[in-house]
């Protein structure tokens, strides 16, 4: 239905005309997308157990159908919290004894294939595909072709890493986007509690942490300084990404931290630039420093704590011993 070019809808109780944006009907106040709510909050009843990341995708939906300031919103926002809180805390003790003593096993392979098909629904993705085509060619052209395919490839499992940490809390978001000279951004459409966004930030360098590693492990094997400035470059790349300014992530994972923890991240970064003596930590040092001063945050978050100083540790090995490594 259209009144002159303004799309319009008709409130199934009343028959009154409401603008698309309405969620609840003026005049006898139902709720504009009632048999849609009906529908999410069976999906997520069903899946509070077995599913809670689709049960939150469910319930976040709802809750944007639903009026600010509702009663029913209100139910909604403890849901979430109370599932983001058991998803955050890892899987349910029935899904850890699945299988028997083969349990932890099988919760395992689930978990690669649920990672493996991740990656390919993003690599099949026309824009993350050609975008991340477009990159590898830019660097390609300034690196060579064999950096420039591990340099993109780290920069992807950072980027999936931010993927795979916003469905497991049910958020709405885009696959990476690629952008030559800049890394690549996943947009994200969906508001989040402050330890969901540092979960969902820290994921991206602990992905990344991951992927440095690896090529650490690949070059030390074979011997390859073409994998360890992989290695060094991803590493150095992330403990950047790390820096506690928003929007980057180390900014996402303080806003979770109060400032004891803030001043707590201190004598890890110092302790980790005193055994590297690389740049980047001391700018690291300083921008935390001034962010730990300036807090007023009431936010304890743990084990935003502990992922933040473990990947800077990590992260700072990598760079340590990749350098020997690679002769930078």
């Amino acid at each position: 239905m259209r009144d002159g070019s303004a799309e319009v809808i008709a409130c199934a109780g009343c028959g009154q005309a409401l603008p698309p944006s309405q969620l609840a009907c003026p005049s006898c106040h139902r709720l504009v997308h009632a048999e849609r709510l009906r529908t999410l909050a069976a999906t997520a009843s069903a899946h509070a157990d077995d599913r809670p990341s689709d049960a939150l995708a469910a319930w976040r939906e709802a809750r944007e159908l639903l009026p600010a300031g509702s009663r029913q919103r209100a139910v909604i926002d403890e849901r979430i919290a109370d599932l983001s809180t058991r998803v955050d805390a890892g899987p349910a003790p029935p899904a850890r004894r699945a299988a028997g003593g083969w349990g932890w096993l099988a919760a395992t392979a689930a978990l690669i294939a649920g990672k493996g098909k991740l990656f390919l629904a993003a690599l099949t993705k026309a824009s993350t595909l050609l975008s991340m085509l477009l990159a590898f060619g830019v660097y390609w052209t300034a690196w060579g072709w064999a950096f420039a395919a591990g340099f993109v490839g780290s920069i992807f499992v950072h980027e999936m890493g931010h993927v795979a940490a916003l469905r497991r809390f049910g958020i709405r978001a885009t696959l990476p986007m690629f952008l030559p000279g800049v890394g690549a951004v996943v947009r994200v459409q969906q508001g989040m509690a402050p330890s969901e966004e540092a979960r969902v930030g820290l994921a991206g360098p602990l992905w990344g942490c991951g992927a440095a590693v690896v090529a650490l492990a690949v070059s030390t094997a074979i011997g390859s300084p073409l994998w360890a400035a992989i290695a060094h470059t991803g590493a150095w790349v992330n403990l950047f990404n790390l820096l506690p300014i928003v929007p980057l992530d180390g900014g996402r994972g303080f806003r979770a931290l109060d400032r004891g923890q803030r001043l707590a991240t201190l004598p890890a970064i110092a302790a980790a630039w005193y055994a590297t003596h690389d740049g980047i930590l001391v700018l690291l040092l300083l921008v935390a420093g001034a962010r730990a001063l300036e807090s007023t945050a009431t936010f304890r978050d743990a084990k935003a704590y502990a992922q933040y100083v473990g990947v800077v540790l990590v992260l700072s090995l990598v760079l340590h011993f990749a350098v020997s490594a690679s002769g930078i």
